[in-house]
């Protein structure tokens, strides 16, 4: 176990009924001015809208709003978000929303005390040091933003989707209620909690010691998020696995399954070239199609840590750690495609004449390897993974 600092600020308000409190909340924090930040109609038509809208003026808080916040948030919107912010002084920026509002709010939060194009902090080119503090009300359990460090913006002009951490971006409070999830579509709660079992995986599959008790963790929610999973698929209102979807999506992204860990993500990167290269592709979709695949690839070189997976999720027994290893990344692929997921490029209407931009996007033109464990990826490894998927 190497020496860490552990963080996670965030303070988390959950229960039924709990967005009621936001009044209070925003009280106790002196805020008297917010920009509200949100994505599409759902928080009108679900009436979230309206129970946020009322309190702010109950409360006497001045907000203006940033609204059409799309999935794979854009610097476009970020720009927009900032711009507001130059014109106006906000005590706090409040994401109603899931994973892309509240990254939006995060970059806009950082862009608020930048001179120059907020997207230079996703091209590592800056370091954020200051932001605008962001609360959230989350509506759906999977992205884990509402307490993690990290920041995912694309850039539709070039096609790069990019993320950086920073413990500067990690929100002041999350507020979440898993009634407000029931809506939810069933393909987008499966995609959701895909998204949640892999970042505790990514954290999973780094190197480890024998006393990893960060391993355990991680397994063990992956597990939780599973069987939480396909509850809520069998039934949308049940209050127990919507409830468990939401804390896993939040202790799975906090740094939490990582802690004493050395680790590198790497099917998020290829996933980020993915959705860069084609936005419409739910993110969650893309990393449960894309972990078999890079799995199948890499297994030899990590035997034990895969044989481990298929043991503590599928309760399977072989011969040998290679054959347990295969049979879990198979088990695993099978459990994805179960709850809807793709498992092959042709699904998502990715081709041949594709595979040349995603190499290009995920590569950095063939200037970086990405992960580190129990290899890194250069282009080649990342040509030979993407093709995997033609089949």
């Amino acid at each position: 176990m190497i020496d860490f600092d552990f963080v996670a600020p965030t303070k988390l308000f959950f229960g039924e009924g709990a967005e009621l409190r936001l009044g209070q909340i925003l009280e106790g924090y002196g805020v008297k001015s917010l920009l509200l930040v949100y994505g599409g109609g759902s928080i009108k038509r679900s009436g979230l809208y309206q129970t946020v809208v009322s309190q702010l003026t109950q409360k006497g808080i001045h907000f203006e709003e940033l609204s059409g916040i799309r999935a794979n948030p854009t610097r476009e919107s970020v720009l927009q978000g900032v711009e507001k912010t130059r014109k106006s002084r906000f005590d706090l920026i409040l994401a109603v929303g899931g994973g892309s509002v509240i990254d939006a709010s995060k970059a806009i939060g950082v862009g608020a005390f930048y001179s120059g194009d907020p997207f230079d902090f996703n091209l590592k080119k800056v370091v954020p040091a200051k932001t605008i503090p962001v609360g959230v009300i989350l509506t759906i359990a999977s992205a884990g933003s509402e307490m993690s460090n990290s920041c995912v913006i694309s850039n539709d002009a070039t096609g790069v989707k990019q993320g950086f951490n920073s413990d500067v971006v990690r929100p002041l409070f999350a507020i979440e209620d898993p009634v407000l999830t029931y809506t939810v579509p069933p393909y987008q709660t499966a995609a959701g909690f895909c998204d949640t079992m892999m970042h505790s995986l990514e954290r999973y599959f780094g190197a480890s010691d024998s006393m990893q008790l960060a391993d355990d963790w991680a397994l063990d929610l992956v597990k939780n998020a599973m069987k939480a999973g396909v509850a809520a698929l069998n039934d949308p209102n049940d209050y127990q696995a919507r409830a468990s979807l939401m804390l896993d999506s939040s202790l799975s992204h906090n740094g939490y399954t990582g802690i004493g860990k050395k680790y590198s993500f790497v099917v998020h990167p290829l996933e980020h070239a993915l959705s860069g290269y084609r936005p419409d592709i739910t993110h969650g979709a893309g990393v449960a199609l894309l972990f078999p695949a890079w799995a199948s690839y890499v297994y030899k070189l990590a035997l034990g840590k895969f044989a481990r997976m298929g043991r503590a999720l599928f309760n399977l027994e072989g011969d040998s750690e290679e054959e347990m290893a295969i049979m879990g990344i198979a088990a695993m692929k099978d459990f994805f495609h179960s709850v809807g997921m793709p498992v092959s490029f042709k699904e998502i209407g990715i081709a041949e004449k594709d595979i040349k931009p995603l190499c290009d996007l995920a590569s950095g033109n063939g200037t970086r390897v990405i992960g580190c464990y129990p290899q890194s990826l250069n282009r080649q490894d990342i040509e030979a993974i993407y093709r995997s998927l033609l089949d």
